[in-house]
């Protein structure tokens, strides 16, 4: 066979390996959908299953997953991940007792479906969470969720999927938007994004601030001892961002690319409402700055190499205070003795290579490995270190995808993972280095195209992950004993899926899905006297039905919705709950053009009653939020709405309330 009959074959073969429809249900192609928002993703960012070369403006797609668009960030105001998270089915938002935001994805927590931004891991090194709320939208170009079944490109720890960050790539010679925002609680917004591309190199620029008094109480809630109502208390917030992303193509083929990323950050937390529960916490920094490289490099007509390198580094500190008037630090608190603050800084550094090859014939085979060591301490404000613990952790993966036949894809891989602790050191508790962890994954997956805008799907995937720092050695302020022997977490994730276009102009999805949980790291009491401990003695099935409908009914309306039913069962503890996901979720929205130039949008969310400890069940709630945009230009887009417009009084955590009636409005600039 002649090298371009070759050519022409890995290039079908390539078509024939498209990814599926978005689950998010944008209302026309992707190319379409980045003409409108004006923001270009990054391909080599997007972490697929099975892909393709993906056009300029497409979003390269996951078979068993769901994008938000970047139109969708925009069209639903979505300015932090995590709001932007909650539009999908599938995933429930929820606040943790430090009052960050948190996700779950089909039951799983965010240290099982971990964050990504361009495929590289972004999730804090010592306990695996992030505050949602910290990650701004304004400069992403999309957000990937892999469900259940995830590529094993992602690496290590993604026991129930992957979140992953796509940013924004420039397709124009010039190109870029700004946008300016006042809200309820004094809220002040602003970004700025440019962008040129040269043919040859790449430049993509851009810049966020946000800043807020506070945010109000519904008029319902009950002022306590902790909470006086009307403003939420020590709920203020700043947030700035910075990106800057530099490119090389010197070929078709060939792209590097060096991103740097600095976020700043500064918060109150407010404290619970329940006086005895109330922590009185500022966080007077919550910084994170990162530089990453990212190539890809053809290697003659049938290899690709791809090398992602990392570093990452996390700072904050957290003041504990006597009482609510916040002028007196504890004396002891935050995690650290005599002081009252709590100094945390932690470190990352990574890579991964991904060597792709079509040399077999009807065959995509990827091999890849990782790499990352994660340095965590902790100091007193006197810069006394309290603690030290390092981690590295390796991994080597497989996955081939075979066309069995014309539409029929098998998608089959496997990966090897190992922790190494590397440095443990405690003030005043000495213990010996513990042993290495190992846990391996094995997946597979059936696609079949009924048309070429219909697929159906079935998965299985053993998926696993390792224990944190903070699961194997925090006393948690004196009340648990260690566990450095923590073996990781295990998971059997099932899914039949179809996901389709019924219609033109219009999205759909359908999934069962169904996780069997083992070895789940819970805590188990009185291990000591009055001590508990981090243990693997969980067994948890996570099963449940996800729908999602959504298309334009004419030139003038557009429908959409989607509903999720989540079955949560302890097995090895029936008696225990399981908290923080609601047994349903369902949206609608309904966006109606009564001008060629004016949108009105209408957005309603109901969650049921979530389990928030063993003892308390709060109770269910519906929003609805409405906006109206008009564009005088194509260029300029101006915007007034209100969230929560019936000024619920509802709650994601006992303690937490959330914000009642609030207006925004917006001004956004594209160029």
């Amino acid at each position: 066979m002649t090298k371009s009959k070759e050519s022409s074959v890995a290039n079908a073969r390539r078509g024939l390996l498209a990814a599926a429809v978005l689950a998010t249900f944008g209302p026309a192609s992707a190319s379409a959908w980045a003409q409108d928002a004006g923001a270009a993703p990054f391909e080599l960012g997007a972490v697929t299953v099975i892909g393709k070369r993906t056009q300029v403006g497409q979003v390269g797609e996951d078979q068993v997953g769901s994008v938000v668009s970047r139109k969708d960030m925009q069209q639903f105001n979505r300015d932090n991940v995590g709001a932007a998270l909650n539009l999908l089915s599938g995933v429930a938002i929820s606040t943790n007792s430090r009052n960050e935001q948190t996700i779950s994805v089909r039951g799983f927590d965010s240290r099982q479906v971990p964050l990504f931004i361009d495929g590289i891991p972004v999730y804090v090194p010592y306990d695996g969470y992030v505050d949602f709320k910290r990650f701004t939208t304004a400069d992403l170009a999309a957000i990937q969720v892999a469900k259940g079944y995830s590529s094993v490109a992602y690496g290590p720890n993604a026991l129930g999927g992957a979140i992953n960050l796509i940013s924004r790539r420039p397709s124009q010679q010039f190109e870029g938007d700004a946008s300016a925002g006042l809200a309820s609680g004094r809220e002040r917004r602003s970004s700025v994004n440019v962008g040129t591309n040269q043919g040859a190199w790449y430049l993509q620029a851009g810049a966020s601030y946000s800043q807020a008094d506070g945010f109000p109480l519904s008029s319902d809630f009950k002022p306590s001892a902790a909470e006086d109502g009307g403003q939420r208390n020590n709920a203020y917030s700043k947030d700035s961002k910075l990106s800057l992303k530099v490119g090389l193509t010197p070929n078709a083929g060939d792209e590097y690319v060096i991103s740097y990323y600095k976020q700043d950050g500064e918060k109150g937390q407010p404290p619970s409402t329940v006086p005895a529960a109330a922590r009185y916490w500022k966080w007077p920094y919550w910084n994170k700055e990162s530089l990453y490289f990212i190539s890809k490099t053809a290697l003659g007509g049938a290899e690709t190499l791809k090398v992602r390198l990392y570093h990452d580094s996390y700072d904050n500190e957290v003041d504990s205070y006597t009482n609510g008037n916040y002028t007196t630090l504890k004396t002891s608190g935050a995690g650290s003795v005599g002081t009252g603050r709590s100094i945390y800084n932690d470190r990352t550094n990574g890579g991964s290579l991904e060597l792709e090859s079509l040399r077999l014939k009807a065959h995509t085979l990827r091999l890849v490995a990782h790499y990352k060591a994660d340095d965590h301490n902790e100091r007193d404000a006197n810069g006394v270190v309290n603690a030290t613990f390092k981690d590295a952790l390796a991994s080597l993966a497989a996955e081939d995808n075979i066309e069995l036949a014309p539409g029929l894809i098998l998608s089959l891989g496997a990966a090897r993972h190992q922790l190494r602790p590397e440095t443990v050191f405690s003030l005043g508790n000495p213990y010996s280095l513990p042993g290495n962890k190992t846990a391996n994954n094995l997946q597979g997956a059936l696609f079949y195209d009924l048309s070429p805008s219909a697929r159906l799907y079935a998965s299985v995937a053993r998926k696993t992950r390792l224990p944190t720092l903070k699961d194997r050695y925090s006393q948690r302020l004196g009340t648990f004993v260690e566990n450095p022997d923590l073996r990781p977490e295990q998971s059997l994730n099932y899914e039949i899926g179809y996901q389709g276009s019924p219609w033109q102009g219009s999205k759909a999805e359908a999934a069962l899905f169904y996780s069997d949980i083992d070895d789940k790291i819970q805590s188990v009491a009185n291990v000591a006297p009055n001590l508990s401990q981090m243990r693997n003695v969980g067994r948890v099935r996570s099963s449940g039905i996800e729908l999602g409908l959504r298309g334009d009914i004419n030139a003038q309306l557009e429908l959409g919705g989607n509903y999720t039913l989540t079955d949560l069962a302890n097995l090895s503890a029936p008696a225990v709950k399981l908290t923080d996901v609601p047994r349903h979720k369902l949206t609608a929205h309904v966006l109606l053009r009564p001008l060629p130039r004016l949108d009105l949008i209408a957005f309603a969310e109901y969650d049921s009653a979530r389990w928030v400890s063993n003892t308390l069940q709060l109770a269910g709630f519906a929003t609805l939020n409405l906006k109206a945009a008009y564009k005088p230009s194509r260029q300029v887009a101006l915007e007034a709405g209100v969230t929560n417009l019936t000024d619920k009084n509802y709650a994601l955590a006992d303690g937490f309330p959330s914000a009642g009636r609030m207006w925004f409005t917006n001004l956004n600039y594209r160029f």
